[in-house]
């Protein structure tokens, strides 16, 4: 094994499912933005022209809840084959127990069922995909599914002008099962030193919550946030995502012997457009290779791969994928694996 590739045998991905909330929201039209200028200015740089946002009472669980069903339903599976079920969000139901229990029960699968959540945001996806294909790969399940998503809608603070007009809401369901012949190659990294780039201070154990937790700042842009929302060194991120990011995916290739002109499509965290297109220069990417969620969708955090892969459609079909998901952490995760003909792949509207 090539150091630093986790090569997993056996395992395929048969399908996903991506379900999004009605509620458009579109940045030309918000009133965060002191000018039409202003806006013009966000939507240019970061590529979100709308986003979904959940409706009241509603959340990402919910999301998840009828993508899988919907999967599970496509793919003919009886739910007692489903040996796996893992759940990987930032904006769980509650703090404890972990959404993932809780859904096993609102899907109706085996009490048999391994369920647990993994709490990480943007390469979210792709150390999910990782832990549940190894699951997988160990014989002791046939099949599994994935869940990934964030409401980063409600982490973001309103008048926070980096973060609210970024973010926007989804859940997506994945699946895997044992087959052999199929494999996939993983590449994990990650930078603690970078962890205080993307971080809410206050609320877990560190500092805990207090009145204080709650007192608005002001950035010296006009962005207003407390400590209990998420705070971002955009300069930091920006530097890291547009260096570290295609370092580690040019590693990735030559690790897995594959040439740029060998995928057809790499599926990126959609972070934002102008850092993405960076990347796809750097890398000598053909624009048709790199396709976006972010116009229509914003940066929808851990669903961001898989909501892109459903954008899809059909064409996904019978093509070699390269993902690579990076952010909080600092961390990033790449993937490589190859798509059959029988793929499932759908994006819907959440029917509350």
């Amino acid at each position: 094994m090539s150091e630093g590739i986790l090569n997993i045998s056996n395992v395929q991905i048969s399908g996903s499912v991506s379900c999004v909330p009605k509620t458009k929201i579109f940045n030309l039209e918000n009133t965060l933005f002191n000018s039409p200028d202003e806006a013009i200015k966000f939507v240019e740089m970061t590529g979100v022209e709308e986003k979904r946002h959940l409706e009241e009472g509603v959340l990402v669980s919910d999301l998840c809840y009828q993508a899988a069903e919907l999967l599970i339903k496509k793919l003919e599976w009886e739910k007692d084959e489903i040996g796996v079920l893992i759940m990987v969000t930032q904006t769980p139901d509650y703090l404890i127990p972990n959404t993932a229990i809780i859904l096993q029960n609102r899907l109706g699968l085996s009490k048999n069922t391994a369920c647990f959540d993994i709490p990480l945001g943007c390469s979210g996806f792709v150390y999910g995909a990782s832990v549940i294909s190894a699951m997988l790969a160990s014989h002791s399940f046939k099949k599994g599914i994935l869940l990934v998503g964030d409401s980063s809608s409600l982490l973001a603070h309103k008048a926070d002008k980096t973060a609210a007009p970024l973010f926007g809401d989804a859940g997506c369901a994945t699946a895997f099962e044992f087959r052999e012949g199929k494999n996939f190659n993983f590449k994990l990294w990650s930078d603690g030193s970078g962890f205080k780039s993307i971080i809410i201070p206050d609320g877990g154990f560190r500092n805990r919550f207090s009145e204080e937790s709650l007192h608005v700042l002001e950035d010296s842009d006009g962005s207003k946030r407390t400590r209990v929302n998420p705070k971002m060194n955009g300069t930091d991120v920006f530097s890291f995502g547009i260096t570290q990011v295609p370092r580690e995916i040019k590693s990735f290739l030559e690790l897995i012997n594959k040439e740029v002109s060998d995928i057809d499509y790499f599926l990126l965290h959609q972070a934002n457009k102008f850092m993405l297109e960076m990347i796809r220069k750097k890398l000598k990417l053909e624009s048709a290779q790199v396709p976006y969620s972010i116009i229509k969708y914003g940066n929808t955090s851990s669903a961001s791969i898989p909501l892109t892969l459903s954008l899809l459609g059909a064409d996904a079909r019978n093509k070699k994928i390269a993902m690579c998901g990076f952010g909080i952490g600092l961390s990033i995760g790449s993937a490589y694996f190859e798509i059959g003909d029988e793929f499932i792949n759908e994006l819907i509207e959440y029917e509350g």
